[in-house]
């Protein structure tokens, strides 16, 4: 049987920090979540291996190379408040509460929202908290948010995420141009909104994101 606890530690040591990985906060907080409660149990065995995870309706857990990275990039700071969109079942979000003071995943799908949720509990996870709702509209409710977090690939970034972010808030997303997909991250400074492409990042494109009303750069 898999030894949970010496994987996490491998892909930490192993495919994090020998891939640009310097923040300890974040390393921390992937040591603290135990991935392997993420996923099918017949992809248990998988869990911490260098590749996405296909999970249920399209969403993906992200490669953790790439999810560690974007994560990075999106300098969290233990103030924030974070959305969280396409949390799938809550992993990326339980690892976001590691870092923020306040976390909303995002989910289309009730029984989803519902499986997050009871993982978050299991984890006394009380900082986060997962709701149902269309992926492209956000959640203005509970915004402006410092941070903006996107668990897979968009072909453009919805308006409405914009218009969600914080001054001073990051979005973080992989944008998909051509057969090209890279991470970007947004900026809002003074409500003029910066883009800056990070690294390549092949990850599989969210279900709904090829739309015209969105936002373009």
């Amino acid at each position: 049987m898999q030894d949970n606890a010496t994987a996490r530690q491998n892909m930490v040591n192993n495919q994090l920090l020998t891939n640009k990985l310097t923040d300890d906060r974040i390393a921390q907080a992937l040591l603290s979540v135990p991935r392997e409660n993420f996923v099918p149990k017949g992809l248990r065995g998988v869990a911490y291996l260098d590749e996405d995870i296909p999970l249920e309706n399209g969403r993906y857990l992200m490669e953790p190379m790439i999810f560690a990275r974007m994560l990075q990039s999106s300098a969290v700071r233990n103030d924030d408040v974070v959305l969280d969109v396409a949390c799938a079942n809550g992993y990326s979000t339980a690892v976001l509460a590691q870092l923020a003071a306040a976390v909303v995943g995002l989910e289309a799908d009730e029984a989803a929202v519902a499986g997050a949720e009871a993982q978050l509990a299991a984890l006394n996870i009380d900082n986060a908290a997962v709701v149902a709702g269309e992926l492209t509209d956000g959640c203005g409710d509970q915004g402006p948010y410092d941070v903006i977090f996107v668990n897979g690939a968009v072909d453009k970034v919805p308006a409405a995420y914009v218009q969600q972010l914080a001054e001073g808030g990051r979005l973080v997303v992989v944008e998909r141009r051509g057969e090209v997909s890279r991470a970007v991250l947004y900026s809002n400074r003074d409500g003029l909104l910066s883009r800056r492409e990070l690294f390549d990042a092949m990850i599989p494109l969210l279900p709904g994101f090829q739309m015209p009303d969105v936002f373009q750069f």
